[in-house]
């Protein structure tokens, strides 16, 4: 079955059932835990899911990702660059306080903080002007095209909490900064975070005051992360969880064959890759001193083209992932397939590539590499340094956990890591201006940690952040991936595919995005 008629399969599992009369709870597992509860703080796909639970945006996404109206009750186009948002009356905060435009103009200064990483999602927004108690406008530097996807994820604080908590500023995680914020939530959503307790549990509970009308009979949800592959699955089959959306690739077949249990098949819009410091004048942990080979060009291909991904695919993913050439997968807007055909490994041209860069016998350098977030994140790095090593390449890898992983990859203290990039707006823009534009302030470049920088992928990112002729951008989005797969700005490895498990009697939406929802989801 093709991918997009299993994702409208998943959709129509939707039943939307009447108001909770009795405590029902979903307990829900996957391998990685949350890194904050500071909305603000970590662009982390598992940290956002949870969130969305409690903090709202003033737009949303549907259960078929259509934009519909949150916070906001609609939104009109005063001009090409300014919006006009009518806010949601009576919405109270968590807290019972009044949601207000003051807390949103609080919002938007608080997310462009610069030790947060969240501020990719009001890109191209110069200002918001409050117009009333429940009207604000909408500043754009210029037109923007995604204006409506983009700030679905600009989720919306508590001013007055914020301030009575001592929590106006972001959370500094890369610092290893604890805040009122990062162990407190105070939202409008569907569901109250009651806790967490890091490595062990979330635990949410249902806002019976919520503004919505609530469609799922959940009232109480548990996530546990369980980092061991074996744990996830024994949890599942023994019937301690409800749900399981990080599969082993090893078990899947087998969970497919449990008459108590079903699998929801579906991609996900997230690609994994591994990223090489590009800038700094020596690199890290090498044994290179005095320059970076990963300046070369050459070098860049070599990495690439040493690797197997249909053996990666194959022999450690099971068959669950789509080898990439391009830093964007199946289903977000710039994806072609005809421009995302990997390279074949070709371990005899990597090794004339570095000779011909000045490395005939190799060099050294380090791998960063989580264990415990992606779909067999460590594995594969293991497979990267023998298919390297074949190269002439001396590969150490460092592995650990995405907690601490992440606050190295921000400040900077590595030579190589790998990581995943899923497209919360499902445009390539996102990747496009988060990972590979150049690094300045605010959101250009707020993910681009391998300090890549190309004049060319610079120039077409910042003219599709205005381009409103569909066909035009589209081009640029085309030229800029391109661009990006024929420079080896970054190693792409592969789309991830991800099924979920579950119980018989869970009913739940299948979310590319990696994002369980509570809200479409009903246990029997």
């Amino acid at each position: 079955m093709k991918l997009t008629k299993l994702l409208v399969a998943a959709a129509s599992a939707l039943v939307l059932i009447a108001a909770p009369v009795q405590a029902v709870t979903l307990r829900w597992a996957a391998q990685n835990d949350i890194l904050t509860l500071d909305p603000h703080s970590q662009n982390h796909a598992t940290t956002n899911a949870i969130l969305m639970h409690s903090y709202e945006g003033l737009t949303r996404y549907s259960a078929r990702y259509e934009i519909e109206p949150s916070l906001a009750t609609k939104w009109t186009y005063l001009s090409p660059t300014q919006v006009r948002f009518d806010l949601r009356k009576g919405v109270k905060f968590h807290d019972g306080t009044p949601f207000s435009a003051d807390d949103v103009l609080f919002s938007f200064g608080r997310i462009k903080q610069p030790q947060g990483t969240m501020s990719i999602y009001v890109t191209g927004v110069a200002d918001i002007k409050k117009i009333d108690d429940h009207t604000v406008d909408f500043i754009l530097s210029s037109a923007n095209p995604i204006l409506l996807r983009n700030i679905v994820d600009f989720r919306i604080m508590s001013k007055g909490w914020s301030e009575k908590n001592k929590s106006t500023n972001v959370q500094d995680y890369k610092a290893k900064e604890d805040t009122f914020a990062s162990r407190n939530v105070n939202g409008t959503g569907s569901y109250k975070i009651t806790g967490w307790a890091p490595d062990q549990r979330v635990t949410m509970t249902i806002n019976r005051d919520w503004w919505d009308k609530h469609t799922s009979n959940v009232t109480e949800v548990v996530y546990t992360p369980i980092k061991s592959d074996p744990t996830r699955v024994a949890a599942l089959l023994s019937g301690d969880i409800d749900m399981l959306t990080d599969l082993p690739t090893p078990d899947v077949a087998r969970l497919r064959s449990e008459p108590k249990l079903k699998v929801l098949d579906g991609h996900e819009v997230r690609t994994i890759f591994v990223a090489l410091d590009q800038g700094s004048d020596e690199l890290k942990y090498s044994d290179v001193k005095g320059k970076n080979p990963f300046k070369d060009k050459r070098v860049r291909e070599a990495l690439n083209v040493a690797i197997d991904r249909e053996a990666i695919k194959r022999s450690i993913m099971r068959g669950m992932s789509l080898p990439a050439a391009i830093m964007v997968a199946p289903g977000v807007n710039g994806h072609a397939p005809d421009i995302d055909q990997p390279l074949k490994q070709d371990t005899d041209k990597a090794k004339r590539l570095l000779a011909e860069a000045g490395y005939p016998n190799g060099f050294e350098f380090q791998l960063n590499c989580p264990n415990n977030r992606y779909v067999n994140d460590e594995e594969i790095c293991q497979a990267l340094v023998a298919m390297w090593a074949r190269a002439g390449l001396k590969v150490r890898l460092a592995s650990e956990g995405m907690a601490t992983f992440i606050q190295k990859v921000q400040n900077f203290d590595t030579s190589a890591y790998l990581l995943g990039w899923g497209v919360a707006t499902y445009d390539a823009q996102y990747s496009l201006q988060s990972l590979i534009r150049t690094r300045t302030s605010g959101a250009d470049g707020n993910f681009n940690f391998a300090k890549v920088s190309d004049a060319k992928v610079d120039q077409l990112t910042d003219a599709m952040k205005s381009e409103t002729d569909i066909a035009k951008r589209n081009a640029m989005i085309r030229e800029a991936l391109v661009r990006t797969r024929d420079e080896f700005l970054y190693v792409p490895l592969h789309h991830q595919i991800r099924p979920w498990a579950m119980k018989l009697g869970v009913d739940t939406v299948h979310r590319s995005d990696d994002r369980p929802e509570a809200r479409f989801t009903s246990v029997r």
